[in-house]
């Protein structure tokens, strides 16, 4: 069928359906504030961790499998660091706090906890598998640059999860 030619109750402009079931589900509000959308607070406990707290986190876990790595599998040397070693000691880290404590070692020494979305804002267990999915795609690194409105990465929309204030 052609640009611009009838297709049931609407038809496609330029590629951009306008019949009344694609504008409806095209047509979502924009959020006032990250978390909105999950059912969570704008502030305080149970709303979503903002980039810094996030940032700073990633950063104290990183440097603690730094140590770790250094301190088995460098040789006593830093420069002889082994960059493959460190993230399998992040990655390791990550899969083994985050469901027995709510989150990394970062995460809860900066009062955050990272819960399933279903249950966000209450307590809830994460289960074996979305730590394990959440990591190797943080482990990509890209997947945690992308975000979205309620600044969930993609690690974390494909794990089901959101990084909360504890």
């Amino acid at each position: 069928m052609p640009l611009g030619s009838p297709a049931g109750r609407g038809h496609y402009t330029r590629g951009v359906s306008t019949s009344r079931s694609a504008a409806a589900v095209g047509t979502i509000p924009p959020s006032r504030y990250p978390g909105e959308r999950l059912g969570l607070p704008e502030h305080g406990r149970g709303s979503v961790a903002r980039v810094g707290r996030r940032l700073a986190a990633i950063a104290i876990d990183w440097a603690i499998a730094s140590v770790i790595s250094y301190a088995f599998f460098s040789h006593g040397s830093w420069a002889d660091l082994n960059s493959w070693a460190t993230t399998v000691v992040f990655v390791v880290m990550q899969v083994l706090f985050i469901p027995t404590m709510g989150g990394g070692i970062g995460h809860r020494l900066l009062g955050l906890r990272l819960v399933p979305v279903r249950v966000s804002g209450r307590s809830g267990w994460v289960g074996l598998w979305r730590p394990v999915v959440r990591t190797v795609l943080l482990a990509v690194v890209v997947p945690a640059l992308v975000w979205d409105s309620d600044q969930r990465g993609f690690h974390d929309k494909v794990a089901g999860t959101v990084l909360i204030r504890a």
